[in-house]
Protein backbone atom coordinates (compact mmCIF):
# COMPACT_ATOMS: atom_id res chain seq x y z
CA UNK A 1 0.00 0.00 0.00
CA UNK A 2 2.81 2.38 0.92
CA UNK A 3 4.66 1.46 -2.23
CA UNK A 4 1.53 2.14 -4.25
CA UNK A 5 1.11 5.53 -2.60
CA UNK A 6 4.72 6.41 -3.26
CA UNK A 7 4.43 5.46 -6.90
CA UNK A 8 1.33 7.61 -7.32
CA UNK A 9 2.96 10.54 -5.60
CA UNK A 10 5.99 10.20 -7.75
CA UNK A 11 4.00 10.00 -10.91
CA UNK A 12 2.03 13.20 -10.21
CA UNK A 13 5.04 14.96 -8.55
CA UNK A 14 3.15 15.64 -5.33
CA UNK A 15 5.59 14.26 -2.74
CA UNK A 16 8.77 16.10 -1.71
CA UNK A 17 11.83 14.47 -3.29
CA UNK A 18 14.74 13.22 -1.19
CA UNK A 19 17.41 15.80 -0.42
CA UNK A 20 19.79 14.13 -2.84
CA UNK A 21 17.21 14.12 -5.68
CA UNK A 22 16.14 17.73 -5.13
CA UNK A 23 19.41 19.03 -6.53
CA UNK A 24 19.08 16.99 -9.74
CA UNK A 25 15.28 17.48 -10.26
CA UNK A 26 14.08 19.23 -13.45
CA UNK A 27 12.79 22.75 -13.11
CA UNK A 28 9.47 22.99 -15.13
CA UNK A 29 8.33 26.16 -16.82
CA UNK A 30 4.69 26.72 -15.92
CA UNK A 31 3.43 26.47 -19.51
CA UNK A 32 5.43 23.33 -20.20
CA UNK A 33 4.07 21.69 -17.06
CA UNK A 34 0.49 22.61 -18.06
CA UNK A 35 1.12 21.09 -21.48
CA UNK A 36 2.55 17.93 -19.95
CA UNK A 37 -0.41 17.58 -17.63
CA UNK A 38 -2.80 18.17 -20.58
CA UNK A 39 -1.02 15.43 -22.59
CA UNK A 40 -1.23 13.08 -19.64
CA UNK A 41 -4.96 13.76 -19.21
CA UNK A 42 -5.68 13.22 -22.91
CA UNK A 43 -3.69 9.99 -22.90
CA UNK A 44 -5.55 8.78 -19.82
CA UNK A 45 -9.12 9.88 -20.67
CA UNK A 46 -9.02 10.66 -24.43
CA UNK A 47 -12.74 11.22 -25.31
CA UNK A 48 -15.35 11.09 -22.55
CA UNK A 49 -19.13 11.59 -22.37
CA UNK A 50 -20.15 13.82 -19.48
CA UNK A 51 -23.68 14.54 -18.27
CA UNK A 52 -24.54 17.68 -16.36
CA UNK A 53 -26.44 20.94 -16.28
CA UNK A 54 -25.58 23.93 -18.50
CA UNK A 55 -24.41 26.93 -16.46
CA UNK A 56 -23.06 30.32 -17.54
CA UNK A 57 -23.73 29.72 -21.25
CA UNK A 58 -22.10 32.34 -23.51
CA UNK A 59 -22.41 32.24 -27.30
CA UNK A 60 -19.66 34.45 -28.69
CA UNK A 61 -19.95 36.41 -31.92
CA UNK A 62 -17.18 34.23 -33.33
CA UNK A 63 -19.51 31.22 -33.09
CA UNK A 64 -17.74 29.60 -30.12
CA UNK A 65 -19.71 28.56 -27.03
CA UNK A 66 -18.42 28.78 -23.48
CA UNK A 67 -20.22 27.30 -20.48
CA UNK A 68 -19.84 25.06 -17.44
CA UNK A 69 -21.23 21.60 -16.79
CA UNK A 70 -22.19 21.03 -13.19
CA UNK A 71 -24.02 18.65 -10.94
CA UNK A 72 -24.46 18.36 -7.17
CA UNK A 73 -20.83 17.37 -6.55
CA UNK A 74 -18.73 19.18 -9.16
CA UNK A 75 -18.29 21.61 -12.03
CA UNK A 76 -16.16 21.68 -15.20
CA UNK A 77 -15.44 24.54 -17.58
CA UNK A 78 -16.27 23.79 -21.23
CA UNK A 79 -15.40 25.27 -24.59
CA UNK A 80 -17.23 24.35 -27.80
CA UNK A 81 -15.72 25.76 -30.96
CA UNK A 82 -17.70 27.12 -33.88
CA UNK A 83 -17.60 24.03 -36.10
CA UNK A 84 -18.94 21.75 -33.36
CA UNK A 85 -21.47 24.35 -32.15
CA UNK A 86 -22.90 24.74 -35.66
CA UNK A 87 -23.78 21.03 -35.69
CA UNK A 88 -26.02 21.22 -32.61
CA UNK A 89 -29.56 20.76 -33.99
CA UNK A 90 -31.54 21.36 -30.80
CA UNK A 91 -31.95 24.65 -28.91
CA UNK A 92 -29.62 24.77 -25.90
CA UNK A 93 -30.25 27.19 -23.07
CA UNK A 94 -29.27 27.89 -19.48
CA UNK A 95 -30.26 25.10 -17.07
CA UNK A 96 -30.62 22.35 -19.71
CA UNK A 97 -29.37 18.95 -18.71
CA UNK A 98 -27.13 17.70 -21.50
CA UNK A 99 -24.73 14.97 -22.50
CA UNK A 100 -21.43 16.25 -23.90
CA UNK A 101 -18.83 14.25 -25.79
CA UNK A 102 -15.53 15.98 -25.06
CA UNK A 103 -11.77 15.85 -24.67
CA UNK A 104 -10.20 16.58 -21.29
CA UNK A 105 -7.53 19.30 -21.57
CA UNK A 106 -5.83 22.03 -19.58
CA UNK A 107 -6.34 25.66 -20.61
CA UNK A 108 -2.70 26.72 -20.38
CA UNK A 109 -3.10 30.51 -19.99
CA UNK A 110 -4.97 29.97 -16.70
CA UNK A 111 -3.99 26.42 -15.84
CA UNK A 112 -7.67 25.49 -15.66
CA UNK A 113 -8.98 22.00 -16.28
CA UNK A 114 -11.52 22.17 -19.11
CA UNK A 115 -13.51 20.09 -21.57
CA UNK A 116 -13.32 20.74 -25.30
CA UNK A 117 -16.82 19.66 -26.37
CA UNK A 118 -17.17 17.95 -29.75
CA UNK A 119 -20.92 17.21 -29.67
CA UNK A 120 -23.86 18.07 -27.46
CA UNK A 121 -27.39 16.76 -27.02
CA UNK A 122 -30.12 17.04 -24.43
CA UNK A 123 -29.83 14.32 -21.82
CA UNK A 124 -32.32 11.48 -22.16
CA UNK A 125 -33.55 12.59 -25.57
CA UNK A 126 -30.98 11.09 -27.87
CA UNK A 127 -33.06 8.20 -29.15
CA UNK A 128 -36.29 10.18 -28.98
CA UNK A 129 -34.86 13.04 -30.97
CA UNK A 130 -33.55 10.68 -33.64
CA UNK A 131 -37.05 9.17 -33.85
CA UNK A 132 -38.46 12.68 -34.13
CA UNK A 133 -36.17 13.55 -37.05
CA UNK A 134 -36.97 10.32 -38.90
CA UNK A 135 -40.72 10.80 -38.40
CA UNK A 136 -40.49 14.44 -39.48
CA UNK A 137 -38.71 13.46 -42.70
CA UNK A 138 -41.28 10.73 -43.43
CA UNK A 139 -44.32 12.96 -42.88
CA UNK A 140 -42.74 15.78 -44.86
CA UNK A 141 -42.43 13.43 -47.84
CA UNK A 142 -46.12 12.62 -47.44
CA UNK A 143 -46.91 16.33 -47.86
CA UNK A 144 -48.33 16.87 -44.36
CA UNK A 145 -46.25 20.03 -43.90
CA UNK A 146 -47.12 21.59 -47.26
CA UNK A 147 -47.77 25.29 -46.74
CA UNK A 148 -50.08 25.43 -49.78
CA UNK A 149 -52.85 23.57 -47.94
CA UNK A 150 -52.67 25.71 -44.77
CA UNK A 151 -55.60 28.06 -44.25
CA UNK A 152 -55.82 31.54 -42.71
CA UNK A 153 -57.70 32.08 -39.45
CA UNK A 154 -61.09 33.76 -39.28
CA UNK A 155 -60.78 37.48 -38.54
CA UNK A 156 -63.63 37.29 -35.99
CA UNK A 157 -64.27 33.66 -34.98
CA UNK A 158 -67.84 32.57 -34.32
CA UNK A 159 -66.65 29.89 -31.90
CA UNK A 160 -63.39 28.25 -30.80
CA UNK A 161 -62.84 24.66 -29.65
CA UNK A 162 -59.83 24.00 -27.39
CA UNK A 163 -58.48 20.45 -27.22
CA UNK A 164 -56.40 20.08 -24.04
CA UNK A 165 -56.47 18.67 -20.53
CA UNK A 166 -59.14 20.12 -18.28
CA UNK A 167 -56.62 20.31 -15.43
CA UNK A 168 -53.76 21.73 -17.49
CA UNK A 169 -52.34 25.19 -16.95
CA UNK A 170 -52.67 25.69 -20.71
CA UNK A 171 -56.50 25.70 -20.44
CA UNK A 172 -56.35 28.33 -17.69
CA UNK A 173 -53.93 30.48 -19.72
CA UNK A 174 -56.09 30.27 -22.84
CA UNK A 175 -59.29 31.22 -21.03
CA UNK A 176 -57.52 34.09 -19.26
CA UNK A 177 -56.38 35.43 -22.64
CA UNK A 178 -59.88 35.11 -24.14
CA UNK A 179 -61.57 36.84 -21.18
CA UNK A 180 -59.05 39.66 -21.40
CA UNK A 181 -59.00 40.14 -25.16
CA UNK A 182 -62.21 38.75 -26.61
CA UNK A 183 -64.88 37.93 -24.02
CA UNK A 184 -67.47 37.88 -26.82
CA UNK A 185 -65.98 34.75 -28.42
CA UNK A 186 -67.54 31.48 -27.13
CA UNK A 187 -64.97 28.79 -26.23
CA UNK A 188 -65.68 25.03 -26.09
CA UNK A 189 -63.37 22.74 -24.09
CA UNK A 190 -62.78 19.29 -25.63
CA UNK A 191 -60.94 17.38 -22.87
CA UNK A 192 -58.11 14.99 -23.69
CA UNK A 193 -54.98 13.57 -22.11
CA UNK A 194 -51.86 15.47 -23.16
CA UNK A 195 -49.12 13.34 -21.57
CA UNK A 196 -48.37 9.66 -21.13
CA UNK A 197 -48.83 6.50 -23.14
CA UNK A 198 -52.60 6.93 -23.47
CA UNK A 199 -52.36 10.56 -24.58
CA UNK A 200 -52.04 9.99 -28.38
CA UNK A 201 -55.18 7.84 -28.52
CA UNK A 202 -57.04 10.29 -26.27
CA UNK A 203 -56.08 13.26 -28.49
CA UNK A 204 -57.11 11.42 -31.66
CA UNK A 205 -60.44 10.42 -30.15
CA UNK A 206 -61.15 14.01 -29.02
CA UNK A 207 -60.35 15.42 -32.47
CA UNK A 208 -62.41 12.81 -34.32
CA UNK A 209 -65.42 13.49 -32.11
CA UNK A 210 -64.98 17.24 -32.60
CA UNK A 211 -64.63 16.92 -36.41
CA UNK A 212 -67.81 14.84 -36.56
CA UNK A 213 -69.73 17.35 -34.48
CA UNK A 214 -68.57 20.27 -36.66
CA UNK A 215 -69.38 18.53 -39.95
CA UNK A 216 -72.76 17.16 -38.82
CA UNK A 217 -73.78 20.16 -36.72
CA UNK A 218 -74.41 18.04 -33.63
CA UNK A 219 -72.46 20.17 -31.13
CA UNK A 220 -74.98 21.66 -28.70
CA UNK A 221 -74.67 24.00 -25.76
CA UNK A 222 -76.28 23.48 -22.42
CA UNK A 223 -79.23 25.65 -23.52
CA UNK A 224 -79.77 23.47 -26.62
CA UNK A 225 -78.37 25.95 -29.17
CA UNK A 226 -75.76 24.85 -31.71
CA UNK A 227 -72.07 25.57 -31.44
CA UNK A 228 -70.58 27.32 -34.48
CA UNK A 229 -66.94 26.29 -34.43
CA UNK A 230 -64.66 27.79 -37.10
CA UNK A 231 -61.31 27.45 -35.27
CA UNK A 232 -59.62 24.66 -33.27
CA UNK A 233 -56.78 25.14 -30.76
CA UNK A 234 -54.64 22.13 -29.82
CA UNK A 235 -52.74 23.13 -26.68
CA UNK A 236 -50.41 21.94 -23.94
CA UNK A 237 -47.93 23.61 -21.62
CA UNK A 238 -44.17 23.21 -21.76
CA UNK A 239 -42.15 20.15 -20.81
CA UNK A 240 -39.36 17.83 -21.83
CA UNK A 241 -39.33 15.96 -25.11
CA UNK A 242 -40.71 12.95 -23.26
CA UNK A 243 -43.58 15.05 -21.86
CA UNK A 244 -44.49 16.35 -25.34
CA UNK A 245 -44.01 13.05 -27.16
CA UNK A 246 -47.76 12.45 -27.54
CA UNK A 247 -47.83 15.32 -30.07
CA UNK A 248 -45.29 13.50 -32.25
CA UNK A 249 -47.70 10.63 -32.95
CA UNK A 250 -47.90 10.00 -36.75
CA UNK A 251 -51.60 9.05 -36.66
CA UNK A 252 -52.36 12.26 -34.78
CA UNK A 253 -50.39 14.22 -37.39
CA UNK A 254 -52.43 12.75 -40.26
CA UNK A 255 -55.63 13.51 -38.34
CA UNK A 256 -54.63 17.13 -37.76
CA UNK A 257 -54.36 17.83 -41.50
CA UNK A 258 -57.93 16.52 -41.95
CA UNK A 259 -59.42 19.23 -39.75
CA UNK A 260 -62.57 20.73 -41.32
CA UNK A 261 -61.62 24.19 -39.98
CA UNK A 262 -58.25 25.95 -39.42
CA UNK A 263 -56.30 24.42 -36.52
CA UNK A 264 -53.80 26.27 -34.33
CA UNK A 265 -51.12 24.38 -32.38
CA UNK A 266 -50.04 26.04 -29.14
CA UNK A 267 -47.80 23.37 -27.61
CA UNK A 268 -45.02 23.89 -25.09
CA UNK A 269 -42.79 26.93 -24.84
CA UNK A 270 -41.28 28.95 -27.67
CA UNK A 271 -38.34 26.57 -28.20
CA UNK A 272 -40.47 23.40 -28.14
CA UNK A 273 -41.36 22.03 -31.56
CA UNK A 274 -43.49 18.94 -32.23
CA UNK A 275 -44.83 17.19 -35.32
CA UNK A 276 -48.27 18.63 -34.51
CA UNK A 277 -46.80 22.15 -34.90
CA UNK A 278 -45.65 21.34 -38.43
CA UNK A 279 -49.04 19.88 -39.42
CA UNK A 280 -51.23 22.65 -37.99
CA UNK A 281 -52.46 25.53 -40.14
CA UNK A 282 -50.84 27.98 -37.70
CA UNK A 283 -48.18 27.37 -35.07
CA UNK A 284 -48.21 29.50 -31.90
CA UNK A 285 -45.20 29.57 -29.55
CA UNK A 286 -47.34 29.10 -26.40
CA UNK A 287 -50.96 28.32 -25.49
CA UNK A 288 -51.50 31.97 -24.55
CA UNK A 289 -50.10 33.11 -27.88
CA UNK A 290 -52.48 30.69 -29.60
CA UNK A 291 -55.46 32.40 -27.96
CA UNK A 292 -54.09 35.81 -28.92
CA UNK A 293 -53.66 34.72 -32.55
CA UNK A 294 -57.17 33.30 -32.76
CA UNK A 295 -59.10 36.21 -31.30
CA UNK A 296 -58.23 39.84 -31.87
CA UNK A 297 -58.69 41.97 -28.78
CA UNK A 298 -61.76 44.15 -28.39
CA UNK A 299 -59.44 47.16 -28.46
CA UNK A 300 -57.98 46.09 -31.80
CA UNK A 301 -61.45 45.50 -33.24
CA UNK A 302 -62.53 48.91 -31.98
CA UNK A 303 -59.52 50.55 -33.64
CA UNK A 304 -60.25 48.74 -36.91
CA UNK A 305 -63.90 49.84 -36.79
CA UNK A 306 -62.91 53.42 -36.04
CA UNK A 307 -60.45 53.41 -38.94
CA UNK A 308 -63.05 52.04 -41.33
CA UNK A 309 -65.62 54.54 -40.05
CA UNK A 310 -63.20 57.39 -40.79
CA UNK A 311 -62.59 56.06 -44.31
CA UNK A 312 -66.33 55.67 -44.91
CA UNK A 313 -66.95 59.23 -43.70
CA UNK A 314 -64.26 60.54 -46.08
CA UNK A 315 -65.77 58.69 -49.03
CA UNK A 316 -69.26 59.94 -48.17
CA UNK A 317 -67.98 63.52 -47.87
CA UNK A 318 -66.37 63.32 -51.32
CA UNK A 319 -69.53 61.85 -52.84
CA UNK A 320 -71.76 64.51 -51.25
CA UNK A 321 -69.44 67.30 -52.37
CA UNK A 322 -69.48 66.04 -55.96
CA UNK A 323 -73.28 65.73 -55.98
CA UNK A 324 -73.60 69.21 -54.46
CA UNK A 325 -71.46 70.73 -57.22
CA UNK A 326 -73.47 68.90 -59.88
CA UNK A 327 -76.75 70.18 -58.41
CA UNK A 328 -75.38 73.70 -58.40
CA UNK A 329 -74.53 73.48 -62.09
CA UNK A 330 -78.04 72.16 -62.87
CA UNK A 331 -79.65 74.88 -60.74
CA UNK A 332 -77.70 77.57 -62.58
CA UNK A 333 -78.85 76.16 -65.91
CA UNK A 334 -82.48 75.94 -64.79
CA UNK A 335 -82.44 79.45 -63.36
CA UNK A 336 -82.16 80.82 -66.97
CA UNK A 337 -84.24 78.50 -69.22
CA UNK A 338 -84.45 81.06 -72.06
CA UNK A 339 -80.69 81.10 -72.45
CA UNK A 340 -80.63 77.28 -72.43
CA UNK A 341 -83.37 77.14 -75.10
CA UNK A 342 -81.54 79.74 -77.16
CA UNK A 343 -78.35 77.68 -77.09
CA UNK A 344 -80.23 74.55 -78.14
CA UNK A 345 -82.05 76.46 -80.91
CA UNK A 346 -78.77 77.81 -82.22
CA UNK A 347 -77.29 74.32 -82.30
CA UNK A 348 -80.37 73.01 -84.18
CA UNK A 349 -80.02 75.78 -86.79
CA UNK A 350 -76.38 74.85 -87.25
CA UNK A 351 -77.29 71.20 -87.73
CA UNK A 352 -80.05 72.06 -90.29
CA UNK A 353 -77.68 74.30 -92.28
CA UNK A 354 -75.03 71.60 -92.32
CA UNK A 355 -77.58 69.03 -93.52
CA UNK A 356 -78.72 71.30 -96.40
CA UNK A 357 -75.16 71.88 -97.51
CA UNK A 358 -74.43 68.14 -97.37
CA UNK A 359 -77.57 67.32 -99.45
CA UNK A 360 -76.73 69.93 -102.12
CA UNK A 361 -73.18 68.66 -102.37
CA UNK A 362 -74.38 65.07 -102.78
CA UNK A 363 -76.87 66.07 -105.51
CA UNK A 364 -74.15 67.93 -107.39
CA UNK A 365 -71.80 64.93 -107.26
CA UNK A 366 -74.59 62.61 -108.48
CA UNK A 367 -75.51 64.91 -111.43
CA UNK A 368 -71.85 65.16 -112.49
CA UNK A 369 -71.52 61.36 -112.48
CA UNK A 370 -74.69 61.02 -114.65
CA UNK A 371 -73.28 63.53 -117.19
CA UNK A 372 -70.04 61.58 -117.37
CA UNK A 373 -71.93 58.34 -117.92
CA UNK A 374 -73.98 59.87 -120.77
CA UNK A 375 -70.82 61.12 -122.50
CA UNK A 376 -68.89 57.87 -122.14
CA UNK A 377 -71.75 55.45 -122.95
CA UNK A 378 -71.46 55.39 -126.87
CA UNK A 379 -67.71 54.87 -126.79
CA UNK A 380 -68.06 52.19 -124.18
CA UNK A 381 -70.74 50.33 -126.24
CA UNK A 382 -68.69 50.53 -129.43
CA UNK A 383 -65.61 49.19 -127.68
CA UNK A 384 -67.61 46.35 -126.18
CA UNK A 385 -69.03 45.39 -129.68
CA UNK A 386 -65.55 45.37 -131.18
CA UNK A 387 -64.30 43.10 -128.42
CA UNK A 388 -67.19 40.67 -128.95
CA UNK A 389 -66.61 40.63 -132.75
CA UNK A 390 -62.96 39.79 -132.24
CA UNK A 391 -63.89 36.99 -129.88
CA UNK A 392 -66.41 35.59 -132.43
CA UNK A 393 -63.84 35.71 -135.26
CA UNK A 394 -61.32 33.86 -133.16
CA UNK A 395 -63.92 31.24 -132.19
CA UNK A 396 -64.91 30.80 -135.90
CA UNK A 397 -61.27 30.28 -136.84
CA UNK A 398 -60.81 27.62 -134.17
CA UNK A 399 -64.00 25.84 -135.34
CA UNK A 400 -62.86 25.83 -138.99
CA UNK A 401 -59.53 24.35 -137.95
CA UNK A 402 -61.33 21.55 -136.18
CA UNK A 403 -63.69 20.85 -139.16
CA UNK A 404 -63.05 17.28 -140.57
CA UNK A 405 -63.72 18.60 -144.08
CA UNK A 406 -60.53 20.61 -143.86
CA UNK A 407 -58.62 17.41 -143.12
CA UNK A 408 -60.19 15.64 -146.13
CA UNK A 409 -59.24 18.53 -148.39
CA UNK A 410 -55.61 17.79 -147.59
CA UNK A 411 -55.98 14.29 -149.19
CA UNK A 412 -57.12 12.23 -146.28
CA UNK A 413 -60.19 9.94 -146.27
CA UNK A 414 -62.59 8.54 -143.65
CA UNK A 415 -63.26 4.78 -143.94
CA UNK A 416 -66.29 3.21 -142.22
CA UNK A 417 -67.58 -0.37 -142.15
CA UNK A 418 -71.19 -1.38 -142.90
CA UNK A 419 -72.05 -0.66 -139.25
CA UNK A 420 -70.91 2.93 -139.70
CA UNK A 421 -67.86 2.50 -137.44
CA UNK A 422 -64.64 4.29 -138.38
CA UNK A 423 -61.95 1.82 -139.45
CA UNK A 424 -58.62 2.82 -137.88
CA UNK A 425 -56.83 -0.55 -138.09
CA UNK A 426 -56.55 -2.92 -141.10
CA UNK A 427 -57.37 -5.85 -138.89
CA UNK A 428 -60.81 -4.31 -138.28
CA UNK A 429 -61.77 -5.15 -141.93
CA UNK A 430 -62.61 -8.57 -143.29
CA UNK A 431 -61.83 -9.83 -146.82
CA UNK A 432 -64.62 -9.23 -149.38
CA UNK A 433 -66.26 -6.89 -146.80
CA UNK A 434 -67.69 -3.73 -148.39
CA UNK A 435 -66.40 -0.41 -146.92
CA UNK A 436 -67.48 3.22 -147.35
CA UNK A 437 -64.75 5.78 -148.12
CA UNK A 438 -65.53 9.48 -147.71
CA UNK A 439 -63.35 11.93 -149.65
CA UNK A 440 -63.12 15.70 -149.72
CA UNK A 441 -65.47 15.61 -152.68
CA UNK A 442 -67.80 12.65 -152.87
CA UNK A 443 -67.48 9.12 -151.50
CA UNK A 444 -66.58 5.57 -152.67
CA UNK A 445 -67.98 2.14 -151.96
CA UNK A 446 -65.13 -0.43 -152.08
CA UNK A 447 -64.64 -4.10 -151.37
CA UNK A 448 -61.68 -5.53 -149.38
CA UNK A 449 -59.57 -7.90 -151.42
CA UNK A 450 -56.84 -8.62 -148.89
CA UNK A 451 -55.86 -7.57 -145.33
CA UNK A 452 -52.24 -6.90 -144.37
CA UNK A 453 -50.97 -5.87 -140.98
Amino acid sequence: MDSHDNNNSSTWGLAAPAPSARIASKIWPVGALCLAISDALQARFHTVTVEGEISGLTKASSGHWYFSLKDASGQLRCAMFRRAASLVNVPIQEGDRVQAQARVTVYEPRGDLQLVVESLRLAGQGNLYEQFLRLKAQLEQEGLFDSARKRPLAAIPAGVAVVTSVNAAAWHDIMTAFRRRAPHVPVLLVPALVQGQEAPASLRQALQKLYQGIEQGTLRRADGSHWQIDTIVLARGGGSIEDLWAFNDPQLARLIVQSPVPLVAGIGHETDVTIADWCADVRAPTPTAAAELVAASAQQLGQQLAHRQDRLAQVMDRQLLGQEQRLQRIAQALSRPSALLARHGSRLDQYAHAMRLAAQSQLQRTAFRLDQLQLNAPRSVQKSVQQHNQQLAQAELRLRMLDPQRVLERGYAIVTNPAGEVVRDALQAMPIEPLHVRLAKGSLRVQVLDVKE
